[in-house]
């Protein structure tokens, strides 16, 4: 607000704050030359604090890809990760978010009975996960905690080292688009699903990505909050964006 700005003083009265504090009146149509003069104003403290231009999109911003921002990840297409690695937040980990991808976690388990989180990203509100439970693979895509999409391998793991590939496939360039969801163990395809919607902008403003467990709140029922650490070994998950 510009304080005692140069009007006569009947108008002046009509713009005092003290008068209307809520600002609740609207002047311009009665003031057009000062509506004028504010807007300029506003322009040049625009230009010198470097605001411009102004970007009214509201969840769009949240994707760097989309607002047409700098990204951490820069150009980057692939990521590794290990087990122990927990909390990466989404400005810190690949955008997956609607695109095509592909998650690679090399493991080995001692028995049939294997169970617990391989990589998992936010939590119960929306994420996904990739997980064992009695053996079987698992994926499951939370859509804001009100729908979700689980596939699972038909088969338990035998002891052993193994190659899991989850791929998703988009169905559209666009946000919030639906796709294929594949998991392929050891180079044979084990079984395959349809998302059909994902979150578009952003999973979650305070949970990570986790290797090895799934912290804080859980993304899928399937397994409990605070106790789903992974029962085998993790060599090594690698997200790549294709």
């Amino acid at each position: 607000m510009v304080a005692n700005p140069p009007l006569k003083d009947d108008v002046w009265e009509l713009y005092n704050v003290d008068k209307d504090f809520s600002e609740a009146d609207n002047l311009a149509a009665s003031l057009p030359e000062k509506l004028k003069q504010l807007q300029e104003v506003f322009l040049q403290e625009a230009i010198r604090n470097h605001v411009l231009p102004i970007d009214d999109r509201r969840s769009e911003r949240f994707n760097p890809a989309l607002a047409g921002r700098p990204d951490l990840m820069g150009e980057r297409k692939s990521l590794t990760v290990y087990d122990g690695m927990t909390g990466m937040m989404e400005n810190a980990f690949i955008n997956v978010k609607g695109v095509h991808h592909t998650i690679t976690a090399e493991i080995e388990v001692s028995d049939a009975n294997a169970s617990g989180v391989i990589i998992a990203q936010a939590g119960y509100f929306g994420g996904w996960t990739l997980y064992l439970k009695n053996g079987r693979v698992h994926h499951e895509y939370n859509w804001f905690a009100l729908e979700r999409t689980n596939i699972a391998a038909p088969s338990a793991l035998g002891p052993g080292k193994h190659t899991i590939v989850y791929e998703f496939i988009p169905d559209e360039a666009k946000p919030g688009t639906g796709g294929k969801s594949i998991i392929t163990i050891d180079g044979k395809k084990a079984v395959e699903g349809h998302i059909p919607k994902t979150q578009p902008f952003a999973f979650s403003a305070d949970e990570g990505a986790d290797v090895g467990e799934d912290g804080e709140t859980n993304v899928s029922p399937d397994y409990k909050q605070g106790d789903n650490k992974f029962t085998g070994h993790i060599t090594r998950v690698t997200v790549e964006v294709k």
